[in-house]
């Protein structure tokens, strides 16, 4: 853990970003049931915050030796993410739709997109990786050098990692399950109890889901 992990999870906390419902619980889009869901998108409504995160991404990025030429994001939560850190580093931005348009050029990647140059992807977060791999794909698809994904925060799913490994893209957070659980104690907005059933579930979330009537 070091402090922009911790800082990244209070600023996630602090505007309400994690909901905890067991009954019902949250319905992602893969069609699994999940007891949490984390709400990236009120960062939109925080400048103090969503400047924390943009600035988390840029030390992330050379923590790593990510070197981009170019910052994607992902349609639609990842974009202004990808827009802030785009302005922080002078660099230029596309976006990767889920699927290609059906009208007008028929693009599913907008803005300058030139073969070869090397970009990293922005995403909201990480659940499965399905999403994020597909958007990467199609980066990769494109001709450029994709360098890696970077979220603000994953789940921790070991599907998520198992998919991204044998899609042989690198992948990154600012922060993780593990510290946002602890941050949401601190601050009491979740219970012991609360955290046994959430590992219960990240454990293995398909059966999980199965055992409630989703999809696994």
């Amino acid at each position: 853990m070091n402090n922009m992990d911790e800082n990244i999870a209070k600023s996630l906390t602090e505007i309400g970003a994690v909901s905890l419902r067991i009954t019902p619980p949250f319905t992602w889009a893969s069609g699994r049931l999940s007891p949490i869901y984390c709400d990236n998108r009120l960062l939109m409504s925080y400048p103090d915050h969503r400047k924390t995160v943009a600035k988390g991404f840029v030390d992330l990025l050379k923590r790593l030796g990510w070197y981009p030429e170019v910052i994607a994001g992902t349609a639609t939560a990842g974009i202004p993410h990808a827009a802030w850190l785009a302005e922080l580093t002078g660099l230029p931005m596309i976006y990767v739709r889920g699927a290609q348009k059906e009208h007008g050029k028929a693009n599913r990647i907008e803005g300058l997109l030139q073969p070869k140059k090397k970009v990293v992807l922005i995403e909201d977060l990480i659940s499965t990786g399905g999403s994020s791999i597909d958007a990467a794909t199609g980066l990769k698809e494109a001709g450029v050098e994709l360098i890696g994904v970077a979220a603000i925060f994953t789940y921790g799913l070991s599907i998520a990692k198992k998919r991204f490994k044998e899609a042989q893209i690198p992948f990154a957070t600012l922060t993780s399950f593990e510290t946002l659980m602890q941050e949401a104690l601190k601050a009491g907005t979740l219970t012991n109890e609360d955290k046994e059933i959430l590992a219960d579930w990240q454990a293995d979330p398909a059966a999980w889901s199965l055992a409630r009537g989703g999809k696994g």
